[in-house]
């Protein structure tokens, strides 16, 4: 696997535009007139320090909230305000810190369990047209399994879900992004609570997803060597506002980076702090 960011060669259109994004929780502004664009079949990385703003602009992209004012574009349509099932339909998915998995559902079940319009999910084409549902069960379990192998969670396909680590319940939560078959996936922080050896693992499987099936891909995270090794272009929150963006490398070396985690002072704090 590449430890190093994507080659800067032509990019697409904007798949996200995000203008002027703002959320306010009564006296509290958690987004301010944000305004950022997210490259097609690329993967883009949100930092910032706690607070910044940076899940709360996931839940509006992803329908979970509604924005108090601004516009977000996706392909250009305005996609704003719609609720979180009309965006899955459209490509947009999303993952937790908190994984949100069927605990007392298998880990094959859990995959199953998400692609949309199913026709056994209801109960007419179970009595009238049982071939049909009886061959798209087929097809979902066959993109399932296919799901588990690239996972390395075959062994592990009639589990629990609830029984799993921490950092397999992170696989799986990716794993039920893929059998959306997105446009658009939203990572949130995937690597929290992850072991190392996992993470190397995680990263590679987010690479291939990206170069090798063209997922457009959108992290937040707090390890900034997982983010360097993955994002050639990385936006930077502070106060619900975009603070820069660019290279890991210039980001590192911006004084306003460093004064945003460390309040500024810090003699080796463009080392350590990001």
């Amino acid at each position: 696997m590449a430890t190093t960011a994507q080659p800067s060669d032509s990019l697409p259109p904007p798949i996200l535009a995000v203008e002027g994004l703002t959320r306010r929780f009564g006296g509290l502004t958690a987004v301010d007139r944000c305004s950022f664009h997210i490259d097609a079949r690329r993967i883009t990385g949100i930092i910032g320090p706690n607070g910044a703003g940076k899940s709360t602009i996931f839940n509006m992209v992803a329908g979970a909230l509604p924005p108090t004012a601004g516009r977000i574009l996706l392909d250009g349509e305005d996609i704003t305000g719609l609720p979180a099932h009309a965006l899955f339909h459209r490509g947009i998915v999303r993952t937790f810190q908190i994984p949100h998995e069927f605990g007392r559902l298998t880990v094959l079940e859990n995959l199953m369990a998400v692609p949309a319009g199913q026709p056994g999910e209801r109960l007419w084409p179970v009595w009238l047209s049982p071939r049909a549902v009886a061959r798209r069960e087929r097809d979902v379990r066959a993109l399932a399994e296919e799901t588990l192998d690239f996972l390395t969670l075959w062994k592990l396909r009639d589990e629990l879900a609830m029984n799993l680590s921490g950092g397999q319940k992170k696989l799986l939560e990716l794993g039920r992004a893929m059998m959306a078959e997105p446009r658009l996936v939203l990572l949130d922080e995937p690597g929290a609570g992850v072991n190392p050896t996992l993470l190397v693992k995680l990263r590679e499987m987010i690479w291939q997803l990206n170069r090798e099936r063209g997922y457009t891909i959108v992290i937040i995270e707090h390890d900034m060597d997982f983010i360097a090794s993955l994002c050639e272009r990385i936006i930077v929150l502070a106060e619900g506002s975009v603070l820069t963006e660019g290279t890991m490398a210039a980001v590192r070396r911006d004084s306003r980076v460093i004064d945003a985690y460390l309040g500024g002072g810090e003699e080796d704090a463009s080392t350590n702090a990001v």
